[in-house]
């Protein structure tokens, strides 16, 4: 059995959860509304101030699609009650962020600044050398912290570039000089 997908959700005062026909979940809380179509093959009730997935055979496919089926529920839950956040940071000499009105503005060494704009629903903030992406999709948030990332990935020799703060840079030694 899914370890995962067995385990009931708990719904939070405040967010109300509904399915539709072609299981259309809507979540509604304090931060706002998320929609999402989940698998068919997947039987999602709600019960009281619960969540609870069921699937209707043991076949692999079933058994992969429970687990991610209560997950993205119980992320959508999470979403409009507290929000997701990711943080990253900014290292190198000359390589700052900046922000103004809804652009990102970056620059990382390259002859012209990279400017980004912020997607629907997600909004960034600059404390320094942090940036910080916040929203209620999780998935959303992930995908916009990436591709801020991939504007100038860190390397490996001086660590120059953008990092999610938890991430560790595998750090290698430079040339050394003859004698």
């Amino acid at each position: 059995m899914s370890r995962i997908g067995r385990m009931p959700i708990a719904i939070p005062a405040g967010v109300t959860v509904e399915v539709a026909e072609n299981n259309k979940v809507t979540v509604k809380g304090p931060k706002g509304k998320l929609e999402r179509v989940l698998p068919a093959e997947m039987a999602i009730k709600v019960e009281g101030a619960q969540v609870l997935v069921s699937r209707p055979n043991d076949l692999k496919k079933m058994k992969s699609l429970h687990g991610l089926t209560r997950t993205l529920i119980n992320n959508m839950v999470l979403g409009v009650t507290d929000g997701f956040e990711k943080k990253l940071e900014v290292n190198g000499v000359g390589y700052r962020a900046a922000k103004s009105g809804k652009k990102l503005t970056l620059n990382l060494g390259f002859s012209h600044p990279v400017e980004m704009e912020d997607p629907e629903g997600i909004e960034t903030a600059v404390d320094g050398n942090l940036i910080i992406v916040k929203g209620i999709d999780k998935e959303k948030v992930g995908q916009f912290a990436a591709e801020i990332r991939d504007k100038r990935r860190p390397e490996p020799y001086k660590g120059k570039g953008i990092k999610y703060v938890d991430e560790t840079i595998r750090r290698k030694v430079g040339k050394t000089g003859k004698k």
